[in-house]
């Protein structure tokens, strides 16, 4: 039994004592009151009436009791019960009984009921460690011994499973050990409900536990330091209350806790008794404060203080200076701030100062006067207020009267009232203060609390002498918690009672405390003692006389309220308590309620200059002033005066705190535990009786016993019940199985119990108090009766069986008689004799007597037989031991030969190897040489770098400020631009009122048009129809020139595109320089590469160097091989020797039988071989134990030169792995250093490069701004003259309205004028829309010129069909022609028609071929896109081709390794065979030497049983007479054979040996091959893994930008179909426009068929015969050009491949020609319009031709007499027609050929086509990881985005004030609008320069693309480098760093660098 079990479970062995039982039985024993125990056993002798007499057990005495006074014992069954509710006489000595023998047995803990008695034992009990802690973890109640563990536990997992708040309420007298239980509470929910439980302290007793709960254990000390103080009963006495509320989370974790705190004895800081100390922390602060704190705080000695009354009272066995640093602890781990500390002993120490202020009279007056004010000083530089107005405020303060504030002079006892009641009031809120910041250091993990526990400390009921205020507030408390307790535990009666069914009226004992409530609290009718009390305080000149004669007034007839048996002196009023009477003593009853406080003084300290005081007094308005307390008395009880606010007395606070608790309480689940103080010496094992029983009845014990006793206390289960006291009716229950119930009915039935003493629930048995103690009395009774009629059954039992062996011993005896009377008789009877005397002479008996002794005998030989069997077993073992022995001294011997020969073979490795390791050492010295003086080298030059860094670092920071000046002249510009933006808004309003005017004035105009038109159709149609064609003609001219002009301007841009080239192809020089000096440098990184080569090839030599020792241990394994067959020989040879030995050893067998008897020398000679034998085996012991020793010390010195030469070797390992990782170190700094000057020089030239452009740029848009203001004052102009233009339109139609004639001219003019506007205007928006498609369409076009080029050679199949149809067309007139031809000579007017349309269609077809022309000249702009494309294309397959031969370096690279580690595979396995046979060797070996070893066993068993026999025979004698000579010989003989024998065997041994230390030599060589070999391979299998990671790494990495490359392929063919939709859409206005030219064509046959009627105008037809020839010749001279530009197309191709040729370096011009491209594209969408205005023209053109042929049909009347004449040209014509069809036949085959060309060539180009789609698919790749680059850009820009709508955000702010401000000038608005006029102008010519800005801006940034592309082309390279340089192994680091790039206009800067990539070590 452990020290923990004998504190919690005791020793019960008493309690089932059968004396005991059967003492308490027989003497009735009972208890009876005793003044000095308290109770006294004793036992009734006598009863006479009301009276008994009783005989004391301990001294024997008899004395007369009232039978009343008597009180039944229990039986010692229940003797230390642990639930004192069991107990089936429910009475105080009971109780009080079982508590001492518990305590005297060390259980302090005992349940009662609901409550968990606890008695103080005043020593340490190991009963709360951590392993009693895990004990009571989880465990019910009832299943482990009482503790206040079990009942925390049940707290918690009731609070776990029920959802319900807890609260443990821990109530007793001072010192019976309330906050030593709390704490132990709060140790076990810290413990069990800890969020940060550490198992690795769990075998110690200190509990861990996280932050929180040790804030929570913390918490304690601090409020002990400031609530505790040593009283008479207790050295630790809390002289608060308090409730602790510690919240949980649903998981069960501790949250956070709470404190509230009731009725600090603040009294206890200014007074104490004798024997006392105030509180702690004085104490504490005194002693344990530094001289520093002590200087601070103003600190003495304790003599010089007055509040301290009794000086410096200690605590035994406890150190006040340790306490404190405790305490300094505590605050730390709480986190309360050194600050807050100091501010709270400046209240402590102000406290103590306040007491050392003395005040005098005056001789003349009453008035208080302060002689010495060092006190007063002291206190206000604590407090941090002024002296004077302290002073001031406590002699005279200022007191309200009325409305004025007078100065009321203060007698001396006011004055000290006045300074005790401020430092009562400081320590109080100061106190108050420290408990709010605990909770608020508890409460800050801010977590929801789902439930808590409370803890309740709080003082017990106190009946003094004198009670006063505080102790009527501490009583009602306990009545409260009384009455909780009393309705709770019966309603869990109640519960238990309907649980088990059980018919029960319901009586709430909590009603019957109720009364005595009332009395204290009740508000009104009549009002309660606290009620009354408030009221005296509101009435002026109330004294405490006056309240208790009202308290007798109004409660004097109230059953709990009685006047005092004492005097009037000692009390005043007395209250009935449910623990007993009170006197209460109603001193100072109004002052203690009210608590009046100096006012002016409260007021300086709310004022006061330090924060803390600041901070404790700013609640004033809760403040009693001293004003309120008027005409007061000497003793300071005078009357009170009203007060028109509202103030807060004691009593009503601790009324409504207390409400609070008791409704919380109410809420939660109660738990009670009741400490009880067993002496007041403080001494251990001792417990005074009627001080227990005090506090039983004042903790509500004894008032929960007397509840137990209405109901029924006693229960027991029916099982135990019927096994108990089934004895009593024995014949009440059946045989045969019964329920338990029905059995408990049966019995109780039997028993004739009063119904009203018991009730039978669901499970148990019910009784009332005493029935079982009744009930175990009639058990005992039936057991005695039982046990005395089983011992009379024994003792008859015992006296029968006594009585039968008499009867017995007698019939004996009387045969014996018979038989010896018998013998007298026959004794002298001569025959009788005669019988005796034959009898023995019979064989018979013989027979007999030589049967036994045979049987003798034989046993005799048995038993001899079985020794010897034993002698022979045990001579077998001894021989077996002896073998055993042997051949473990033989295996010894041959390990210690090679051990021997093995060390000596490592001695000399071992040599060799430190002579090796000695030059790898100086080496290795060399080489650190080397590597210092590098180091050295490399520190300086680092240092240079820095230097260079610092510089750089310095203009970067220069050139930063410089940018962030730009960018606010960029904020002011855009302000600026902003406001310009809101003239435009003004005068695109302005230009939306000009608009409208304008379209009236088109409106007017165009009725005056009409007008005109009607008049004059009829005489200026011809004229209309002749300027028509002038102006046409005029137009297509300046389309040619405008072409030419265009043409030019290609030229131009090609010559640019060329000097661009080659200043790119200087770019590209100057990047292969660079390339040039990186491959130097990978040249260097190569020699050393080749130099780490060098050292693997040692390293494979070395390997060699293995390979060979292997070999040679090979021949020797062979050359072993050859010595076992030649053992084996000599094993043969030593068999025959046997055999002729064994031969040998028959014949001298035989001659020794002959010779068997032998003389006194053989023996002799024989004893002295025995003595020369043991000598000689004595040496060779001697000899032995001298070779173990060397061997011993061989071993020794081995072994220690062995780990010299490892701690050698691991030196050198050491020194080389440091060496080698600080050269790696200082490698790896010196290439990061070398990285970082380069990336520093090119981003200080990048930097300043830019600069250089930011500040051109600057200066571009100052120049640009200053042009804009210029425009927009020209457009002001303009505008001016436009307006005066209007007015002068306006006066010219007023003028034509009377003038008809002079104002058409006006109006054409007009309208020209209007129509170039118009046209101006369109251009503008078109240019506008134009620009916005451009710049949405820029990304699209890009992904998307492979599919332009399908389209453009769509377009050019079209074209080519066209030309075809019109070929046809021409052939068809021609044959249009001969048809004409027969009808020429009616028809000249038809002729001059034909020659009209012929030169319309000429017109046409030059259109035609104008438009042919420009799809060539975009087909060759698409051609040198493609051929771009193409360059690029071949600049990506020589990435991409670098790339594969990089990737197949790699798989050589890779391939080699897996050579390697193939050969060393193949090598390992080898090896491994090699081992393999080598262990089969050594196996076959080992089983040889077996079988040798078995050999010689057998040999030396035979040795052995011929040297017996000899010994035998020598010792045999014989009578066959031959010499001694001879058989001395033949011995010798013998001898000499067996030395042979020996030597032979020696030898063998000795070469077993040999194979066996060559075996093991061999074994450790390939142990140590097979180590290296697997660390080699280990290392390869390392690198290997190493680099297949880094493999895998780029495939994935290759992976996702496949898979980006597809995503923006997806894009890329979602835009070709827009594109092809666009296409789609052109092709149906083409065919349109074919549409258009087929009714054209219509109206051509038309015209032939009146050109057929027409037949007569022969003349005209002659004409147009000639103009026909010569149109065929000018056909067949535009087919010789379309030949001529065939050949020339052919010549541009052959220039374009060269072109191709010449730009495969060119990388970055992708984005420029995409640029170029972009403007093309709108070119030809200008083209498209213009070609569209001509269809329009077209269009008319063909009404016109419709009029013509009007007039054409007058002429035609003319043209019949002509046809006459030109039948006879017909003729002629047709001859020439054949002519015409000859060539065309010619042209056709041309064309033919020219098809056949144009396929060939289509084949070709589909075949480039196909190379070119790849290259653009690798483009496309390409291009979709610059979209990334630009994606990562557009994130970047969507920063910059943001920040400048944070700009935008405040610039809108700045517009809406400037808008406020633009409301006071709406009077200038009509002077400003001529000025937005000339804005508008301005404005325009603002948004031009603004366009051109843009293109400008776009070049830059595409510029900044090239950069930025050139840059990543550089990293890639520089990446590329880094992989090799991996692959060699070396540490390279790289560190890569975007270029900054700048933005102007729209967007800003953003620097954007990236880390170093670390090199892969």
């Amino acid at each position: 039994m452990t020290d923990a079990d004998k504190f919690l479970y005791g020793d019960r062995s008493g309690t089932s004592n059968p004396l005991a039982q059967a003492d308490w039985a027989t003497k009735k024993l009972v208890w009876i009151p005793s003044e000095k125990m308290g109770f006294e056993a004793g036992s009734i002798k006598e009863e006479h009436g009301e009276e008994c007499v009783v005989e004391l057990t301990d001294s024997g005495k008899k004395v007369k009791v009232n039978k009343d006074d008597i009180q039944k014992m229990n039986p010692p069954k229940f003797n230390k019960v642990e639930d004192m509710a069991e107990l089936t006489c429910l009475n105080e000595a009971s109780v009080l009984h079982n508590l001492k023998e518990r305590y005297y047995s060390g259980l302090i803990y005992t349940y009662s009921g609901l409550f968990c008695v606890v008695v103080n034992p005043y020593k340490y009990l190991p009963i709360y460690t951590e392993d009693i802690v895990n004990m009571y973890r989880g465990k019910k109640r009832h299943e482990m011994p009482p503790h206040i563990y079990a009942i925390t536990d049940t707290a918690y997992r009731s609070m776990m499973q029920d959802r319900e708040d807890q609260s443990i309420l821990c109530t007793g007298e001072s010192g019976a050990g309330k906050t030593e239980n709390t704490k132990k509470v709060i140790q076990y929910l810290a413990h069990v409900a800890s969020s940060f439980k550490s198992k690795k302290d769990q075998g110690t007793a200190v509990l861990s536990h996280g932050e929180l709960e040790k804030q929570l254990l913390q918490a304690n000390p601090i409020l002990e330091a400031f609530g505790n103080a040593k009283t008479v009963k207790n050295d630790n006495s809390s002289r608060f209350g308090k409730f602790i509320r510690i919240n949980f989370d649903v998981n069960g974790y501790i949250v956070g806790a709470n404190i509230e705190t009731y009725l600090l004895e603040k009294s206890r800081a200014i007074r104490q008794a004798k024997e006392e100390r105030s509180f702690h922390v004085f104490y504490y602060m005194l002693t344990g404060a530094g001289d520093k704190l002590r200087s601070e705080l103003c600190l003495e000695d304790y003599s010089k203080y007055r509040f301290l009354s009794n000086g410096n009272v200690t605590i035994p066995g406890q150190q006040d200076k340790d306490m404190f640093t405790e305490t300094m602890d505590a605050f730390q781990i709480m986190s309360i701030p050194e600050e807050e500390r100091i501010g709270l002993l400046k209240v402590v120490s102000a406290v103590l100062q306040l007491g050392n202020m003395t005040f005098k009279k005056e001789r003349h007056s009453d008035q208080a006067s302060m002689s010495d004010d060092t006190a007063a000083q002291k206190v206000c530089h604590l407090l941090g207020i002024n002296v004077t107005d302290f002073t001031r405020a406590i002699l005279s303060p200022r007191i309200k009267v009325g409305r004025d504030y007078v100065q009321k002079a203060q007698t001396q006892e006011q004055a000290e009232f006045a300074v005790e009641a401020l430092a009562k009031a400081s320590y109080e809120r100061m106190f108050r203060w420290l408990v709010l910041r605990i909770n608020k250091a508890l409460d800050k993990t801010k977590r929801q609390g789902a439930s808590f526990i409370g803890i309740l400390d709080i003082a017990g009921f106190e009946i003094f002498e004198l009670n006063s205020f505080e102790q009527m507030c501490i009583n009602y408390t306990n009545e409260k918690l009384q009455q909780l307790f009393n309705h709770t535990m019966f309603i869990l009666e109640q519960e238990e009672y309907q649980r088990e069914g059980i018919e029960w009226s319901f009586i709430d004992f909590g009603l019957d405390l109720q009364p005595c409530i009332d009395l204290i609290e009740k508000p009104a009718g009549p009002p309660g003692i606290l009620a009354l009390l408030d009221e005296e305080c509101w009435f002026p000149k109330a004294t405490d006389k006056s309240f208790v004669e009202k308290v007798v007034q109004e409660q004097g007839t109230h059953p709990k309220f009685q006047k005092p048996k004492k005097l009037k002196d000692d009390a005043d009023f007395c209250i009935m308590h449910y623990a007993g009477k009170v006197d209460y003593k109603a001193d100072e009853w109004l002052m203690k309620n009210m608590d009046p406080l100096n006012e002016c003084v409260a007021t300086l300290l709310n004022q006061s200059t330090d924060k803390f005081t600041a901070d404790l007094w700013r609640d004033m308005d809760r403040i009693v002033g001293l004003d309120k307390v008027a005409g007061m008395s000497d003793s300071m009880h005078g009357a009170f005066k009203t007060r028109k606010g509202m103030f807060r007395t004691v009593g009503q606070l601790y009324k409504e705190q207390l409400g609070n608790l008791m409704a919380t309480l109410r809420n939660t689940n109660p738990n009670f535990v009741r400490c009880i103080i067993p002496n007041h010496e403080k001494k251990a094992g001792k417990l005074e009786s009627h001080l227990v029983l005090d506090q039983l009845k004042c903790n509500g014990v004894l008032e929960g016993i007397r509840i137990c006793r209405q109901g029924f206390p006693n229960r027991i289960v029916f099982q135990e019940f019927r096994q108990r006291y089934e004895i009593l009716t024995p014949n009440s229950i059946p045989k045969g199985f019964m329920d338990g119930k029905q059995a408990c009915v049966l019995m109780i039935k039997a028993l004739e119990l009063d119904a009203n003493l018991y009730r039978i629930g669901q499970s148990k048995v019910f009784f009332r108090a005493g029935v079982l103690a009744h009930l175990e009395e009639e058990r005992d009774i039936k057991i005695t009766d039982v046990i005395i009629s089983f011992q009379a059954w024994c003792r008859g039992y015992v006296a029968r069986k006594a009585f039968a062996k008499r009867q017995q011993q007698l019939t004996a005896m009387k045969v014996i008689q018979r038989n010896c009377a018998a013998y007298l008789k026959l004794r002298n009877w001569q025959w009788w004799r005669l019988f005796t005397k034959v009898k023995p002479l019979l064989q018979v008996t013989r027979q007999e007597e030589e049967m036994v002794a045979k049987e003798e005998e034989l046993i005799k030989v048995k038993e001899r037989q079985l020794q010897a069997e034993e002698q022979i077993k045990e001579f077998e073992t001894k021989q077996q031991q002896l073998n055993a022995e042997k051949l473990a001294l033989q295996e010894q011997l041959q390990a210690e030969t090679e051990l021997c020969a093995e060390a000596e073979e490592m001695r000399s490795r071992l040599a060799t190897r430190k002579q090796e390791l000695e030059d790898i050492l100086h080496d290795l010295e060399s080489r650190l040489e080397e590597e210092e003086e590098r180091v050295t080298q490399m520190h300086t030059e680092r240092k240079k770098m820095q230097q260079n860094i610092t510089d750089l670092e310095q203009q970067l920071d220069e050139e930063e400020a410089a940018r962030q000046k730009l960018q606010i002249e960029k904020v002011t510009m855009d302000a600026k631009m902003k406001k310009i933006e809101e003239d435009v808004m003004v005068l695109d309003d302005q230009n939306s009122k000009l608009n409208k005017e304008k379209k009236q004035l088109e409106e007017r105009i165009s009725e005056f048009t009409t007008n005109l038109a009607e008049e004059e159709e009829k005489s200026k149609s011809l004229q209309k129809l002749k300027n028509k064609h002038e102006a046409m003609i005029t137009d297509l001219e300046d389309r040619l020139r405008k072409e030419e002009k265009v043409r030019q301007e290609l030229e131009k841009n090609r010559r640019k595109l060329e000097g661009d080239s080659t200043e790119l192809h200087d770019q590209i020089a100057d990047l292969q320089a660079q390339i040039a000096e990186l491959r130097a440098q990978l040249a260097k990184k190569e020699e050393e590469l080749l130099a780490a080569l060098a050292r693997i090839e040692e390293e494979a030599a070395a390997k060699n160097m293995a390979q060979k020792k292997i070999r040679e241990l090979e021949a020797q394994i062979s050359d072993l091989q050859e010595d076992l067959d030649l053992e084996r020989q000599a094993r043969a040879k030593a068999e025959k020797h046997r055999r002729d030995l064994g031969e040998e050893l028959e014949a001298l067998k035989t001659e020794l039988e002959d010779t068997l008897d032998s003389t006194a020398a053989q023996q002799e000679l024989r004893t002295k071989r025995e003595t020369e034998v043991t000598q000689l085996k004595k040496t060779l012991e001697e000899e032995a134990k001298i070779h173990e020793q060397q061997m011993a010390d061989m071993r020794q010195k081995h072994n220690q030169a062995f780990e010299e030469l490892n701690e050698q070797l691991e030196q050198a390992k050491r020194n080389k792995v440091s060496v080698d990782k600080a050269k790696q170190a200082l490698e790896s700094e010196w290439n990061e250093l070398q990285i970082e000057l380069k990336t520093l020089t090119q981003g200080k030239t990048e930097s300043e490069h830019r600069r250089k452009k930011a500040e051109t740029q600057v200066q571009e848009l100052q120049v640009k701004h200053g042009e804009s203001e210029r425009q927009r004052q020209e457009l002001a102009d303009k505008i001016a003259k436009m307006q005066s233009e209007l007015d002068n339109v306006n006066g010219l139609l007023s003028e034509a309205e009377g003038k008809n004639i002079k104002s058409s001219k006006d109006l054409s003019s007009t309208e020209s004028q209007l129509q170039d506007v118009q046209e101006l205007l369109q251009e503008e928006t078109r240019q506008k829309l134009s620009i916005s498609t451009r710049l949405r369409q820029l990304e699209d076009e890009q992904n998307n010129l492979r599919e332009m080029l399908e389209e453009e050679e769509e377009s050019k199949r079209n074209v080519e069909k066209q030309v075809t149809t019109l070929q046809a067309q021409l052939v068809e007139m021609k044959k249009k022609l001969e048809q004409e031809a027969s009808n020429v000579e009616g028809a000249e007017e038809g002729r001059k028609r034909i020659q009209r349309e012929l030169d319309s269609m000429q017109q046409q077809l030059e259109e035609k071929s104008a438009a042919y022309d420009k799809l060539d000249k975009t087909k060759t702009r698409l051609q040198q896109e493609l051929d771009d494309l193409l360059v690029d294309q071949d600049h990506l397959r020589q990435i991409v081709s670098n790339l594969e031969k990089k990737q197949k370096k790699f798989d050589q690279m890779l391939a080699e390794e897996k050579t390697i580690s193939t050969q060393y595979a193949e090598e390992r396995d080898k090896a491994e065979a090699e081992a393999r046979e080598k262990e089969t060797r050594a196996l076959t070996l080992a089983r040889e030497l077996e079988t040798m070893t078995d050999l010689k066993d057998d040999l030396d068993r035979a040795n052995k049983l011929l040297k017996a026999e000899m010994e035998d025979l020598v010792s045999s004698k014989d009578d066959v007479g031959k010499s001694v000579h001879e058989l001395e010989r033949s011995k010798r003989a013998t001898e000499q054979q067996l030395e042979e024998m020996r030597v032979q065997l020696e030898e063998l041994e000795d070469e077993l040996q040999a194979t066996e230390d060559a075996k093991l030599r061999l074994e450790v060589n390939m142990q140590a091959m097979k180590a290296q070999f697997d660390r080699d391979l280990q290392a390869r299998d390392e690198q290997g893994e190493e680099r297949r990671k880094q493999l895998v790494k780029q495939v994935r990495e290759m992976e996702v930008e496949l898979e980006d490359e597809r995503r923006q392929r997806s894009q890329a063919l979602s835009s070709k179909k827009k594109l092809e939709m666009d296409l789609g859409e052109l092709e149906l206005q083409v065919d349109a426009a074919n549409k258009g030219r087929d009714e054209a064509l219509k109206q051509l046959k038309k015209l032939q068929a009146l050109m057929k009627e027409h037949m007569r105008e022969l003349e005209e037809l002659r004409l147009s015969r000639d103009e026909a020839v010569n149109g065929a010749k000018e056909t067949e001279k535009k087919l010789k050009a379309m030949e001529a530009d065939a050949l020339h197309f052919q010549e541009d191709l052959a220039t374009a491949e060269r072109l191709k040729r010449q730009i495969q370096t060119e990388r970055d011009e992708l984005q420029d020609e995409i640029t170029n491209n972009n403007s093309k594209t709108s070119l030809l969408a200008d083209e498209k319009r213009r070609l569209e205005a001509r269809i329009t023209q077209l269009e008319e053109e063909l009404e016109e031709e419709q009029l013509n042929t009007e007039m054409v049909n007058d002429r035609l009347k003319r043209t019949t007499l002509q046809s006459e004449q030109l039948t006879t040209e017909l003729a002629a014509e047709r001859s020439n027609s054949q002519r015409l069809e000859g060539t065309r036949s010619q042209l056709d085959r041309q064309n033919k050929e020219l098809k056949l060309k144009l396929q060939e060539l289509e084949g070709t180009i589909k075949s480039k086509y196909k190379s070119s789609i790849t290259t653009l698919e690798a483009k496309i790749i390409q291009l979709e990881e610059q979209l990334d680059i630009e994606s990562k850009e557009r994130q970047q820009a969507s920063r910059l985005a943001r920040r400048t709508e944070k700009k935008l955000k405040e610039m809108m702010l700045q517009v809406d004030d400037e808008r406020r401000n633009t409301e006071q000038y709406k009077d200038q608005a009509d002077k400003m609008n001529s000025r937005m006029r000339q804005l508008k102008r301005q404005l325009e010519e603002s948004e031009e320069e603004l366009t051109r800005a843009n293109a400008y801006r776009r070049k830059l940034q595409r510029d900044l693309d090239d950069a930025t592309e050139s840059a990543d082309a550089m990293n890639r390279e520089v990446s590329t480098l880094k992989s090799k340089i991996r692959r060699g192994d070396l540490p390279f680091n790289m560190r890569r760093v975007t270029n900054r790039s700048t933005l102007d206009s729209d967007e800003d800067v953003d620097v954007q660098t990236e880390g170093p990539e670390p090199g892969a070590e």
